[in-house]
């Protein structure tokens, strides 16, 4: 993790924006205060000439026809982060609203939003102390800004709403006193300039992105796994064969899985003599599949690293010719497509590892114990644990279909076309936590198939993985309370020491520092 690294406005990386997810730090590079004082200074002049300017000294949506005095101009910002901050429902993760906040750090360093340094400066002194602002996570439809949510946002830096300092919520005035600010009185843009922006969706679907890339590459580890517990072939993973297709997902998904299956012993033992001609798609198709979803995934990424450093206000200031120009880019329908992207991929790799579950558990097709007990009948073994990674993969499908299809219109019809790309983004990590309970019963499917075949070890990458769980899971002879294995299956799963065990990440989703 990178210590506290600089925001460079239009150049922060991928690996920056995943650092912060996980709970790393940053700070605004000292060059962008020229670029923003300008902008700031071009509000002023528009001021000054008086001429009505869309969010200056305008009403907002449908309301931009109405002029505001310039007594009123504070009043304006104020009233419209208030009367936004509309939302409802559970508060968004601490740490997906620190994401949120280092995405509109970056966007309003730009120098293209006319609000003033000092006012920037206000923003990054609460970041840099962990004042989080409790942000509601249902309300926005991913087309003027994340209106909702960022009006909630922002309405904690004036003194209104909660902040979490640790993990309590604080009143806002009171959190912002312990840091030894006042709350912040907005110039003019000012509100408009943090509340227009796709940064909450944006967030949320880096985040979604960030989780998937340790349960994609897990399902990596459990379905090498899986096929040495069923005694499947590795022929299908020949380079030759992937190099014909020649996706690249699909080329370094099969050397992930030749290097894990590398040396195992359970392998060698059916290369001769095996009546066996092919296995299951679920075996024999993993390069396929699973490189579909890596490429799928590394399109997400790219677009979302795009957006991430763009800016998505509105009115735009240009310093330099001293415009204000209204358009669109508040419109967050290529965040909404990545989202729907990172949905599918995530969707497909749980149904695919449960199809390697249900494999595994029918006698007639692993050739292994039914349902993986000793002593079928008796015990149920797996049966239920396979009942509820179906049950998973069930709730992923319907979260799956694409919230970028849909669109209603709202403010009085003026926002006629919408991108529902917060919905879309939203959901992700509820999928990212289906999607990783599947994988951590396939890996104790995985592990007890391949315990039948003691003494034959499998790979060495693979033992260091069964060795893992055995530290606090033993092998199922009798049947037993299954939660807390499947509980702990999981947990090595999403903090990443599964793929600790085998040697760290094995295809990273972020293959490149894209910006």
């Amino acid at each position: 993790m990178t210590t506290n690294p600089v925001l460079r406005p239009g150049q922060v990386p991928l690996s920056i924006w995943r650092d912060i997810y996980f709970g790393g730090s940053a700070h605004l590079d000292a060059t962008a205060q020229g670029p923003v004082e300008a902008a700031a200074r071009t509000i002023e002049t528009i001021l000054a000439g008086g001429a009505p300017v869309y969010g200056i000294n305008t009403g907002f949506g449908r309301l931009a026809s109405v002029r505001i005095e310039d007594g009123d101009l504070i009043a304006l910002q104020r009233n419209i982060v208030l009367s936004h901050a509309a939302g409802v429902g559970e508060p968004l993760p601490v740490a997906v609203v620190r994401l949120i906040m280092a995405l509109k750090l970056a966007s309003l360093a730009q120098g293209a939003s006319g609000l003033r340094w000092e006012t920037l400066k206000f923003f990054e002194t609460c970041f840099a102390a962990g004042l989080v602002p409790v942000i509601p996570g249902q309300g926005s439809v991913g087309a003027s800004g994340d209106l909702a949510p960022l009006a909630h946002m922002t309405a904690a830096l004036i003194g209104t709403g909660e902040f979490y300092v640790g993990d309590v919520r604080v009143p806002a005035v009171e959190a912002l006193a312990s840091i030894g600010l006042a709350p912040l009185v907005l110039g003019p843009k000012e509100g408009l300039a943090f509340l227009n922006g796709t940064q909450v969706s944006t967030g949320l679907a880096l985040a979604g992105l960030f989780e998937a890339e340790r349960v994609f590459q897990s399902a990596l580890v459990t379905g090498a796994l899986s096929t040495d517990a069923a005694k499947g072939s590795d022929g299908p993973f020949d380079a030759r064969i992937q190099a014909l297709r020649r996706h690249r997902g699909q080329i370094e998904v099969a050397v992930a899985l030749r290097n894990l299956m590398q040396g195992s012993a359970i392998r060698a033992s059916h290369r001769v003599d095996d009546k066996r001609v092919q296995d299951p798609y679920c075996l024999r198709c993993q390069p396929q599949v699973m490189g579909a979803c890596l490429d799928l995934l590394r399109q997400a990424a790219t677009t979302l690293a795009t957006e991430a450093n763009g800016v998505s206000d509105n009115p735009l200031v240009f310093a330099e010719t001293g415009e204000i120009i209204s358009g669109g880019n508040f419109h967050a329908e290529p965040v909404a497509f990545a989202a729907d992207m990172i949905a599918m991929a995530l969707c497909e790799v749980g149904s695919f590892a449960e199809r390697r579950l249900a494999m595994l558990v029918d006698s007639a097709l692993s050739g292994l114990p039914a349902f993986l007990t000793p002593k079928p009948g008796l015990n149920s073994g797996f049966m239920i644990p396979q009942v509820t990674a179906a049950a998973l993969v069930s709730e992923n499908k319907q979260r799956a279909y694409p919230a970028s299809v849909d669109s209603i219109p709202t403010s009085a019809n003026q926002e006629d076309h919408v991108s529902m790309a917060t919905h879309g983004a939203r959901r992700l990590l509820a999928m990212v936590a289906n999607t990783a309970n599947v994988i951590g019963i396939e890996y104790l499917a995985a592990a007890q198939g391949c315990d039948f075949h003691a003494p034959m070890p499998s790979s060495a990458a693979l033992e260091r993985a069964r060795a893992l769980l055995r530290q606090t899971v033993p092998t199922l002879t009798d049947d037993r309370y299954f939660a807390p294995d499947m509980a702990e299956a999981t947990h090595l799963v999403t903090s990443g020491a599964l793929l600790r065990a085998v040697g760290g990440d094995l295809i990273p989703i972020v293959a490149e520092d894209i910006a």
